[in-house]
């Protein structure tokens, strides 16, 4: 067997993480990969080769299944050894080190010797980037430098491109570059991206001494008195990316490398830190003053906890996957070992944890940033270099690069209400807290104890917090950071980055509360007046602040438990309001608004308001008008704080809707509230607009509707109702297509010959074409025609576009002629996407007898997938129930369906064993609907 030539010193090595002393492997280095003998292998089986392709084949042969046997070994005791990241990651970089190596070897040895090279023909290939720090996740890719004295000769050319060949025989995810030291120094100075790469520059193989003189001239020419631009350059970077990645740390599906809080936000403090400090090791910043053991600690556990998410998100999706999402969050938790407790899931726990560290990212970067300050390494933010004169603090206060920060760290810790003074003053003032005083406060926060949470000077500092500067959330989030506010409030702190693991939740329970907060200072700005005008006008005519800021700051502050969170959060509000100074007056009132803030929400969303008896037992339940102003303006607020997309004219108008009707049965008496009222004003306005038909037709437009017609649709529809009734044929079906603006979707209105199923047929034609129905009603003539009014949105939550509603109109015609049978073509349209698979929704069924005056409320709460309602409705439609109407409330993957129905003799449905047969058959449609949508 042939040995390869014996390589000087000034050509190869053994790779540099074999010299590593402290080499430290999930499982033993011979295991992995025994480069000693694979080497053997590899040169016994190149041997008979004729030609580079028969030496590349048996070279890419044999190091990809040393490779594989690698990643399966390092997989299996990963497996074992679920939080130990580094040492996986250690592992990778082991296993591409020999496979670079190895292949530089066959390479310069066979395919390409030079046993005299001349100076111009030195070669060394360079690790850079993170695979040049010796971190490697299971499908990093693997970035190169290949290094030479001058231009690259044509021997350097052969040997770079036969090595590249081989990688990417091999698969590997190559990102290289050729370059003199000279082309390095240069193109660092013009690159901030290259200059990083070249910082975490190792020699892996080749000429030591090319690699020992990039080394020198990169600390001597371009990195030594670069340290400030760096820095900035690295922190621009930094803000780019957060805001590519959604610009907040508690996005509930984060991005593990990119986004806020996440491992590139580590990695570039190790940049800073190497590039100014000239350090390799983190740890050697305690020693320096800049971190204290306990954040050096914070900072090395979330570098391990976010490196461990990451490797086993790569192992399990088996590609270089960053963003964890919900059904890989699912998989990641089980991986690491968390499990359901406490009545919460095991996903939930592990992102509440996930969040957590996120947060000590945050933390650690400030503190470094703060002493870079002080070096004057980082300039001062731009607010110091705004304002010409500082605004002037209080005393005990100074501004230090334009922050505000304790003038005597003693002085301010004698006195603890200094604590939350701290953040007051920064809202008076409009001045951030300086990062040193965060520290101070993280540090002491043991200060705020039992006796400061009742001290009513620390009472009245918190309300302030709230009420008077106008920004409250600034104030909030960062003390919430830094865990004050659940030290000054205890039950806020199981809440603290709690993810809710639903696809309607858009941030943490914590992040939300403070969301809601921003929302109504936003309203009480006037910034929102013509986006929400009820609420605008409600705080302009002006209620309780205090009752209304605590209501909002605590009305999760019950979630995470086995109990239902409003029950368990008024029971924390009733403790909590006081506490915080409120009156016992105000504190009921808050406790009433926390155990009923679900309530206007559910009453617009889940049940119809046409119906005068929805509207009657909301008023009953807020009782004043006082209250009804509280609760909607926390409905709204809370609505919005969900997420960017939540709030939408549909929910506007339905709540609007329940407030004005609500407010007027209470000021002119609930008796009003009746369908003959209604009925009679909707003709007369009906007339109005159809002053130009004949009085005859216009009587028989009028008689020909019962009463719930009127009642339960606007004048607008009831024009084009009469539009499509008049002279219908009986086996004609017309369709009228209207964007209707106010309410964000698509009205749809079907005029026809009345037979049994209808509502059930319509719902399928509009599954079929992709249609989300949020509101549908079906009203039965006394002369035998249908008319019904369907409210759809397209798979964004968008009205149909004007183009798009000739195809809607010909395939619901389509659909309803019986040239498409729905049930038959909807099948390949159910499907729920892989990513949502892993939620999920309980199924509750409920009947209501008291909920309308002449139909039983049929709801169905569930999982929501495409064909859902179809489903639901040809079930109802088999057992002979009538359907007057469908109220449609969507949460993410979940779904509340809410059917005003009949049963076939016109009357409700009472007896508990029709109701259980009829929910069973439900269910059974459920369950086989979703059983199809996953497969």
């Amino acid at each position: 067997m042939t040995q390869p030539h014996a390589l000087s010193e000034a050509q190869a090595s053994e790779p540099a993480t074999l010299n590593n002393p402290n080499l430290d492997l999930i499982a033993p280095v011979e295991d992995i990969f025994d480069r000693s003998a694979i080497r053997k292998d590899l040169w016994a089986a190149i041997e008979d080769a004729e030609d580079e392709r028969a030496v590349r084949k048996a070279t890419v042969a044999v190091l990809g299944a040393a490779r594989d046997k690698g990643r399966d070994v390092i997989a299996e005791a990963f497996k074992n050894k679920p939080l130990e990241a580094h040492r996986v990651t250690h592992a990778y970089a082991w296993i591409t080190d020999c496979l670079v190596t190895l292949t530089y070897e066959v390479a310069t040895e066979r395919l390409h010797r030079n046993p005299n090279p001349t100076e111009g023909e030195r070669l060394a290939v360079m690790a850079v980037g993170g695979y040049g720090r010796g971190e490697m996740a299971p499908f990093s890719d693997v970035d190169l430098l290949f290094l030479t004295p001058y231009k690259v000769t044509a021997w350097a050319e052969s040997v770079i491109e036969s090595m590249l060949y081989i990688f990417w025989d091999l698969k590997l995810k190559i990102g290289h570059a050729s370059r003199t030291v000279k082309d390095c120094i240069r193109l660092g100075a013009e690159d901030f991206t290259i200059r990083t790469a070249m910082l975490e520059n190792r020699y892996l193989i080749g000429h030591r001494a090319l690699a020992r003189d990039l080394e020198t001239k990169l600390w001597r020419d371009l990195f030594k008195g670069t340290e400030s631009e760096f820095v900035e350059a690295k922190l621009e970077e930094r803000d780019a990316r957060h805001e590519k990645q959604g610009g907040q740390r508690y996005m509930v599906e984060p991005n593990v490398k990119e986004g806020k809080g996440g491992l590139r936000d580590l990695q570039s403090l190790y940049w800073i830190t190497k590039y100014v400090y000239q350090i390799d090791n983190t740890e050697r910043l305690v020693g320096m003053g800049v971190f204290r053991p306990e954040e050096y600690e914070t900072f090395r556990q979330a570098d391990q906890f976010l490196w461990t998410v990451r490797c086993h998100l790569h192992l399990i999706a088996g590609r270089a996957m960053e963003q964890l999402t919900f059904d890989m969050q699912v998989e990641v938790a089980a991986a690491m070992g968390f499990e359901d407790r406490g009545g919460r899931r095991g996903v939930e726990v592990f992102m509440q944890s996930y969040f957590r560290h996120a947060t000590a990212v945050g933390d650690v970067t400030r503190i470094l940033l703060t002493s870079l300050e002080a070096d004057h390494t980082k300039e001062a933010p731009l607010i110091m270099r705004i304002f010409k004169r500082q605004p002037r603090v209080r005393k005990g206060f100074q501004v230090v690069h334009g922050r505000i920060a304790p003038q005597d760290d003693k002085a301010f810790l004698a006195d603890k209400m200094n604590i939350l003074r701290i953040f007051e003053e920064g809202l008076r003032t409009g001045l951030l807290v300086h990062p040193d005083a965060m520290r101070l406060i993280k540090a002491n926060l043991h200060l705020i104890d039992e006796e400061m949470r009742n001290n009513k000077d620390a009472r009245k500092l918190f309300l302030d917090l709230l009420l008077k500067h106008g920004n409250p959330d600034r104030a909030l989030r960062r003390m919430n950071e830094l865990g004050v506010l659940s030290a000054f409030i205890p039950e806020f702190e199981p809440i603290v980055a709690m993810m809710q693991f639903n696809m309607y939740h858009h941030y943490t329970v914590d992040e939300h509360t403070i969301q809601c907060i921003w929302n109504l200072s936003e309203i009480e700005h006037e910034h929102l007046v013509e986006e929400l005008p009820v609420a605008s006008e409600i705080l302009k005519e002006g209620v309780n602040r205090k009752v209304l800021y605590v209501a909002l700051l605590l009305h999760d502050i019950g979630k995470g438990r086995d109990e239902d969170h409003s029950v368990l959060g008024a029971q924390i509000a009733r403790k909590v309001a006081p506490r915080l100074g409120l009156s016992a007056k105000d504190s009921a009132t808050v406790e009433w608004l926390v155990r009923h803030h679900l309530l206007m929400s559910d009453m617009a969303q889940k049940r119809d308001i046409a119906d005068p008896r929805t509207v009657r037992d909301f008023a009953k339940a807020v009782q004043t008008k006082d209250r009804l102003d509280l609760l909607c303006v926390l409905t709204v607020c809370d609505i919005r704080g969900v997420g960017p997309d939540t709030w939408n004219n549909w929910k506007a108008a339905l709540l609007r809707a329940l407030y004005r009707q609500t407010r007027r049965a209470l000021e002119t008496g609930l008796e009003e509230l009746n369908r003959e009222n209604r009925g009679t004003e909707a003709k007369k306005l009906l007339r109005e607009e159809l002053a130009d038909w004949d009085g005859k037709d216009i009587r028989a437009e009028t008689q020909r509707h019962y009463p719930p017609y009127w009642q339960g649709l606007h004048v607008t529809a009831h024009v084009v109702f009469a539009n499509l009734l008049k002279d219908l044929a009986d086996d004609e079906i017309r369709i009228d297509l209207h964007p209707d603006e106010d309410r964000d979707a698509t009205r749809a209105c079907f005029a026809l010959t009345d037979h049994p199923g209808i509502f059930s047929r319509l719902a399928g034609a509009l599954a079929l074409v992709g249609a989300n129905v949020v509101d549908a009603r079906t009203f039965t003539t006394k002369d035998g025609y249908v008319t019904a009014a369907f409210w759809i949105q397209d798979a964004d939550g968008h009205p149909y576009e004007a183009a798009r509603l000739p195809r809607l109109r010909d395939m619901i015609r389509k659909t309803l002629m019986g040239e498409v049978v729905a049930r038959e073509a909807i099948k390949s349209k159910d499907k729920i996407k892989k990513r949502e698979r892993a939620f999920k929704v309980p199924t509750s069924i409920t009947f209501d007898n008291e909920g309308s005056e002449i139909y039983t409320i049929i709801e169905v709460d569930t999982r929501d997938r495409p064909a859902l309602l179809y489903d639901l409705t040809r079930t109802l439609a088999n057992q002979n129930i009538y359907i007057a109407s469908a109220v449609i409330a969507t949460y993410g993957e979940q779904v509340v369906d809410s059917f005003y129905v009949k049963d076939m003799f016109g009357l409700k449905m009472y007896a508990e064993g029709k109701q259980r047969s009829l929910e069973n058959k439900l269910r059974e449609a459920i369950a086989a609907g979703s059983e199809r949508a996953l497969t």
